[in-house]
């Protein structure tokens, strides 16, 4: 090497250069040693040659020397030295020839495993079967789901995956994971098998594969109808009073309860229990509970209707569901029943006014009879007495 620094017989570059085009494609293993060949370079010094690297950026750090023969060597290749070198010989004659090389690095990762695998899943639930992980690796590679032997292919439905990469800040060696949900169909197998691979994406080569898993899938039972009980029963309540509205859905695990009221969800916490205490017109309406089991997907209870009897001034006035006509309904009732009476009062004050003019007109032709029965009585008395002294 001194000798030839001494001589001048060759030169060594080594920086950054535009990129090259053509030249030969090397694939070489990190870690693995590299040896490029100078064409045209004089097999013996003095030699004039030089050696250019295009790196993927960044300055260009290696061990590399020049071997007596102009040969380029990396002892150990890495991913920095990933690019294209050149080598520009000139001969004794003073021909030039240039040589470029494409350089590729690789590392196959360890074999591919399934983290957290599943142990059952449930029949038209999306479950996670498991997480799919390949470490060590550049290029990054992909990641393939296999069920009963066959490719998954994602469809946002019953199948989708979650993939993530990571790449070591120290080697620059890539981490992938990808996690798997399915939705297993109604009737189906009751121990499919899933597996993982990994597929390189250097050098072409054969696929690395997981062990298989094979969760079993359990079918779930029906779900029982919902129930909406309310207390008071019937609810109808007066102002200030506190209603409680229990959604009776039994399930295991416990499903989860939302309510709604005149069809429009309400902003509460999943419970089973609703207490709407010190009710007022505003607590007025019809009111359902939904249970949502990821099974069986959300059940809507039957309605209930929260009404408010309220006691005005005027007399008794009811509000409800569907409020002001049930009360317009009432107060025309009540209006026609008082109507009802007020007819009724005037028809027997003219009737008892009637019977006591008849009795007035019938009074006096009693008395007109009583007197002239007595003048006929007094006329005959005489009459008798005449015939009596008037004898023989």
């Amino acid at each position: 090497m001194a000798a030839w620094a001494a001589a001048g017989a060759w030169v060594l570059i080594l920086s950054l250069w535009g990129a090259v085009v053509g030249g030969q494609n090397v694939t070489a293993r990190i870690g693995e040693p590299l040896v490029l060949n100078c064409k045209g370079a004089p097999k013996k010094p003095p030699q004039q040659l030089e050696w250019k690297l295009v790196s993927r950026g960044g300055p260009w750090d290696s061990v590399a020397r020049v071997l007596p023969n102009g040969s380029l060597l990396l002892p150990a290749v890495g991913i920095q030295d990933e690019g294209t070198f050149r080598c520009r010989a000139t001969n004794r004659n003073g021909k030039e020839t240039k040589t470029n090389y494409r350089v590729r690095v690789y590392q196959i990762p360890g074999k591919p495993e399934i983290v957290d695998p599943a142990s059952e899943l449930m029949a038209g639930v999306p479950s996670k079967v498991g997480t799919c992980v390949s470490e060590g690796g550049y290029p990054a590679g992909t990641l393939s789901w296999h069920l009963d032997g066959k490719p998954l292919v994602p469809d946002g439905k019953g199948v989708a995956v979650k993939e993530q990469t990571w790449r070591h800040p120290e080697t620059g060696l890539f981490t992938l994971q990808s996690e798997l949900m399915v939705t297993p169909a109604r009737g189906g197998a009751s121990r499919p098998t899933f597996s993982c691979s990994f597929s390189p994406g250097l050098p072409r080569r054969r696929a690395l594969h997981t062990a298989p898993i094979q969760p079993s899938v359990w079918e779930p039972e029906p779900l029982e109808e919902v129930q909406l009980v309310v207390e008071p029963e019937g609810g109808v309540v007066a102002p200030g009073e506190t209603v409680t509205l229990t959604c009776e859905a039994p399930a295991q695990p416990p499903p989860q309860i939302h309510w709604m009221k005149d069809g429009v969800p309400l902003s509460l916490t999943s419970s089973p229990v609703l207490i709407l205490p010190e009710v007022g017109p505003q607590d007025q309406g019809t009111y359902s509970c939904v249970a949502t089991l990821p099974s069986h997907g959300p059940q809507e209870s039957p309605a209930v209707s929260i009404s408010i009897i309220e006691t005005g001034e005027e007399g008794p006035t009811a509000g409800s569901v569907g409020g002001s006509g049930l009360g317009t309904l009432a107060l025309v009732l009540g209006i026609l029943g008082g109507l009802g009476i007020a007819t009724l009062l005037v028809g027997v004050i003219m009737w008892r006014r009637r019977r006591l003019q008849g009795e007035e007109r019938k009074a006096p032709e009693n008395q007109e009879e009583e007197e002239e029965r007595a003048e006929l009585n007094q006329s005959e008395e005489p009459e008798a007495g005449e015939s009596s002294t008037g004898g023989p």
